[in-house]
């Protein structure tokens, strides 16, 4: 069974943290909270780990994977072109529940990538979440922890019951108030709102 840590969502627990990053460099895949939903994730550079969660999710590779960035700083080195309306909408919303589509730079691994050369980043206003990224040093992946869009499953204990067997460390944040993110696209001239989830929508209509 999956390792299980409580940490506290307020102040979240330098040596949890520590030990999650440990097992995130070791190749675990874990879930964890953010400000929508709890994620399932691992280190962006660890391809047969992604592949992993592939597996876990029962999914096709040809479908990218979003991810999460500490800060907008952060964000910057792993997307390009970004024009200066999009830098500042960006540095309005996030961190928020919001995934952003970019271009992708040559930093961002091809299995992150999709076609048309994009990439979903995120920035969540979670501390747990932003505190393991900070301390692994780049982006985690970030994907819905279930195997049906319909489906949002908000309760560690649940998500322990679903998939223990097949992930590795459970990052309990408590039970969260779930609501899917909003996705943007900022790749054209406008902002397109991809998906409504829960960040607001007034600022792209």
């Amino acid at each position: 069974m999956a390792l299980h840590l409580v940490v506290n969502p307020e102040y979240p627990q330098p040596r949890q943290v520590r030990r999650i990053v440990s097992e995130l460099l070791t190749g675990a895949v874990i879930v964890y909270p953010t400000d929508t939903i709890y994620g399932l994730g691992c280190d962006i550079f660890n391809k047969k780990t992604i592949e992993r969660i592939y597996q876990i999710k029962q999914e096709s590779l040809k479908k990218p994977l979003s991810f999460v960035c500490a800060d907008l700083t952060d964000l910057a080195q792993y997307a390009k072109n970004i024009s200066n309306t999009s830098y500042r909408l960006m540095k309005r919303l996030l961190p928020g529940p919001y995934t952003f589509i970019l271009e992708a730079s040559r930093l961002v691994p091809k299995v992150m990538v999709s076609k048309r050369k994009t990439v979903g980043i995120r920035v969540p206003e979670n501390e747990i979440c932003l505190a393991i990224v900070r301390e692994l040093g780049h982006p985690i992946v970030s994907t819905s922890v279930t195997r049906d869009e319909d489906e949002i499953l908000n309760n560690p204990a649940d998500i322990e019951a679903r998939f223990g067997k097949v992930v590795d460390v459970i990052v309990d944040g408590g039970i969260l108030v779930s609501e899917p993110s909003t996705v943007v696209d900022l790749t054209g001239e406008e902002p397109v709102v991809i998906r409504k989830g829960k960040g607001d929508t007034a600022l792209f209509e």
